[in-house]
């Protein structure tokens, strides 16, 4: 088990925490990696700070975008130039935790698995545990996807030799883009669940307007419309459907403690 991760990380403006971030990758204790950040023209120190990173470790590699594309075509430059056996999602304000890539590794190879994702937790701006717990289902195939997307970008693996160089629709909004890639993804291998906490998702002080929400909804009828080629009327029963299963998961999958 010392096959090359690729670890897939768009930037925009994310000075404020991205070091924390990279050095979450870092600290793991698999530490067979390549850390690949593109940046969408920033406008903050970001590209200072990644390139620090760059300079001193050789694994750490960044690409700067010539024009602001969004988030989507950001993943597709890290993706085009992934070199892995293995490809990992981390968001550049997101944290993995040190066994994260140990863990899931293992769970993979052990149970021949090729797409798999896990269990994280919620944290505020002060990086401080905000006691909301997310898992998700067993086993994730075709159709259980295509209801809803279960799987956290931070957590997500997969086997690139099974699943091919993955691109993003770039009409694709940026709430749904990374679930673009699981749609794909699943259609060469099932994805399954590892039942532990191995990352955390940091929620942002971002009010969660009428027009943002009708947005998210919007995009995701463009993701079934463009990138996964549905008609019309099969795109707007997807939506559908995505609503609905999304008011479960926030039943039976979002865990809310002290």
């Amino acid at each position: 088990m010392n096959e090359l991760v690729s670890v897939i990380m768009p930037n925009y403006n994310g000075e404020k925490f991205l070091a924390e971030t990279t050095g979450s990758v870092l600290a793991q204790t698999y530490q067979n990696w390549e850390l690949l950040i593109t940046d969408d023209c920033s406008t903050d120190g970001s590209v200072a700070i990644a390139s620090s990173y760059a300079e001193k470790d050789p694994r750490i590699k960044l690409f700067v975008q010539e024009k602001n594309s969004g988030a989507a075509e950001a993943r597709n430059r890290s993706l085009r130039e992934a070199k892995g056996k293995w490809v990992a999602f981390l968001d550049s304000d997101d944290v993995w935790l040190p066994e994260k890539l140990e863990k899931q590794i293992a769970f993979m190879e052990e149970n021949g698995y090729k797409f798999s994702y896990t269990k994280y937790e919620h944290i505020d701006e002060n990086s401080e545990r905000m006691g909301v717990v997310v898992v998700g289902p067993k086993k994730l195939g075709k159709r259980r996807m295509f209801h809803y997307c279960y799987p956290g970008c931070l957590t997500v693996m997969y086997d690139a030799e099974t699943v091919g160089v993955l691109q993003i629709d770039e009409r694709v909004g940026n709430g749904e883009n990374d679930y673009a890639l699981w749609l794909k993804a699943v259609k060469k291998a099932p994805c399954y669940y590892l039942d532990e906490i191995l990352a955390q998702y940091r929620v942002r002080k971002v009010s969660l307007s009428h027009g943002r929400k009708m947005r998210l909804v919007k995009n995701h009828y463009y993701l079934m419309r463009y990138s996964e080629n549905r008609g019309r009327f099969v795109s707007f029963y997807y939506m559908m459907i995505h609503l609905f299963y999304g008011a479960l998961k926030k039943m039976f999958y979002v865990r809310r403690g002290k």
